[in-house]
């Protein structure tokens, strides 16, 4: 691969939020960019014609589409450089003696099932890369290391992330594969506005408290720098709250 040549990504959840702002940030850096989600309007409109996008609707939890996907990034483009694996859903607001198995088990599908299937494509066509391998970065979420009140479903599927990342840095070694777990704290999300950060999130201590936001396009400013790193170097993990927010001494 010539040093100059357009590096490609592939962004799961392409469609808003984070992962919309990571697919326009390496647009503009770029990178050839592959839009994956489940609806193609809302990736048609992130892609906005960049002739370096390529739109494919995809359910990350069938393994016939996220191996379609893969495939369809290869044919375009040539390569896999970065997998962004970004989709995920918050699920039930519940403890676990709430939690019911239907809710559980969609909330899996999406946040460990499909990262996992993303993540295991991605892998294998990196290592057929060798020695150039290629980096991923697993959106893990701060609570991977602390949890919301009644976030059952997504903190636990969020702590698998923290495994899954720290299996590929290890498994990858040997063939120039790099993993981070970046974990994001209060993002100016849809995902933010349901819980109300804004006008009073439910506490630890079951009062409800506004929470500080920050804007997405720092979330993928921090995704471009990973990116950007070269192959010598790693970040295993990154934390990026908004300052002030109730996450350090949570509890």
């Amino acid at each position: 691969m010539s040093p100059t040549a357009p590096r490609t990504a592939v962004v799961t959840g392409a469609g808003s939020g984070i992962g919309a702002a990571a697919a326009r940030r390496l647009l503009a850096s770029g990178w050839n960019v592959v839009l994956a989600g489940r609806r193609a309007d809302p990736l048609e409109h992130t892609a906005a014609a960049h002739p370096a996008a390529l739109t494919v609707p995809t359910d990350v939890t069938n393994a016939g589409d996220v191996t379609a996907l893969f495939d369809a990034a290869q044919e375009r483009f040539g390569r896999i450089d970065l997998l962004v694996n970004n989709a995920g859903t918050f699920g039930p607001a519940a403890d676990v003696g709430e939690l019911a198995l239907a809710e559980w088990d969609a909330v899996v599908a999406v946040n460990v099932t499909g990262a996992v299937l993303c993540a295991g494509e991605a892998f294998r066509r990196m290592r057929a890369q060798r020695p150039t391998g290629g980096r991923i970065i697993n959106n893990g979420s701060i609570s991977a290391q602390t949890p919301r009140p009644r976030s059952a479903a997504y903190t636990t599927t969020k702590h698998a992330i923290a495994g899954l990342t720290k299996s590929i840095e290890l498994d990858g070694r040997p063939h120039g594969i790099t993993c981070t777990q970046l974990d994001i704290g209060n993002a100016a999300t849809a995902m933010m506005t349901d819980l109300g950060t804004a006008t009073g999130a439910l506490q630890a201590d079951g009062t409800r408290r506004a929470e500080p936001s920050f804007d997405l396009e720092e979330a993928a400013r921090a995704i471009e720098y990973l990116a950007d790193l070269p192959a010598s170097a790693s970040v295993n993990q990154l934390t990026l709250t908004a300052a002030g927010m109730p996450f350090i001494g949570r509890g």
